[in-house]
């Protein structure tokens, strides 16, 4: 009895052990960021939300009923098993009133908050990095005491030189990680000539989300925090490196993933970057 019992338990424990190193086990659950769908969302919301969800898709990252009441919208996404995990706030709202992107993320069940954009004027300067250390470190921790987690998405333009480095890292440094961390946009660390995996190797456990989406190889790069749209390509054709920085990403710790795919080609190209990231956990 006692010898059937231990072999049960070795088999168990095989099959565990098998399972955890499986392309299905490991394979990270892929959303989209809704802004990837904007066009769509302006003729027909509750079609939009099905053809999300018909793609396999069940995380997303949100904000707002794109016109429809609170209720609806809350329905057609519990409908289509779509599960907001973070929401946008603005800078400004962040310094003036918190308790508004509290209230956002509360009503949608998500974890995260996300400011996209720090405002600022010609060119982003350190008394603009020092204010939104300020801002973000007070929202964060009011956040965090609602049980929220505030990131900040940079957008290129934070990586003008500061010192002996660069005001985004002035920015890794002085943002508490108690109540501040990061989204990592992938292209808008290549765009400004960064590397993004020795981002995620440089900082582990600062980039919760991700936004992935993938460049045309040879496009100019540049500080503004401004590219065309167009330049967006299904994931793995273009210069960013998707593939080294999933491998990177799940080691530095990040949380989730978006697709963000901003050209006018959306529709088709979200499906083939699905895809490409499916052939990833086979190799």
């Amino acid at each position: 009895m006692k010898k059937n019992c231990l072999h049960l338990c070795q088999s168990l424990l095989l099959f565990i052990f098998l399972l955890s190193f499986s392309p299905l086990f490991a394979q990270q659950q892929i959303g989209v960021q809704f802004y990837t769908f904007r066009d769509q969302f302006k003729k027909d919301v509750p079609g939009t939300l099905k053809m999300i969800a018909q793609m396999g898709i069940k995380e997303v990252e949100g904000g707002g009923t794109y016109g429809l009441p609170e209720t609806e919208f809350k329905n057609l996404l519990q409908t289509n098993g779509l599960n907001i995990i973070s929401v946008g706030a603005d800078f400004d709202e962040l310094a003036k009133d918190p308790q508004i992107a509290i209230n956002e993320a509360k009503k949608y069940g998500a974890k995260y908050v996300v400011c996209f954009w720090i405002p600022h004027k010609d060119e982003f300067t350190i008394d603009d990095a020092k204010k939104a250390v300020e801002v973000f470190n007070n929202a964060g921790k009011i956040l965090a005491a609602n049980g929220l987690q505030l990131c900040y998405h940079a957008h290129g333009f934070e990586f003008r030189p500061y010192g002996n480095a660069t005001l985004f890292e002035y920015l890794m440094q002085e943002l508490n990680p108690k109540y501040v961390n990061f989204e990592m946009d992938v292209f808008w660390i290549k765009h400004p000539g960064q590397d993004p995996v020795a981002m995620l190797e440089k900082y582990p456990n600062r980039f919760l989300l991700m936004h992935l989406k993938d460049r045309k190889t040879g496009t100019p790069g540049n500080l503004t925090g401004e590219a065309d749209v167009e330049t967006n390509v299904v994931l793995g054709t273009g210069d960013v490196g998707i593939a080294a920085i999933m491998k990177a990403a799940k080691k530095a710790g990040v949380q989730h993933y978006f697709i963000e795919d901003e050209s006018s080609r959306s529709v088709e190209q979200v499906p083939l970057s699905l895809a490409y990231l499916k052939t990833l956990h086979t190799k």
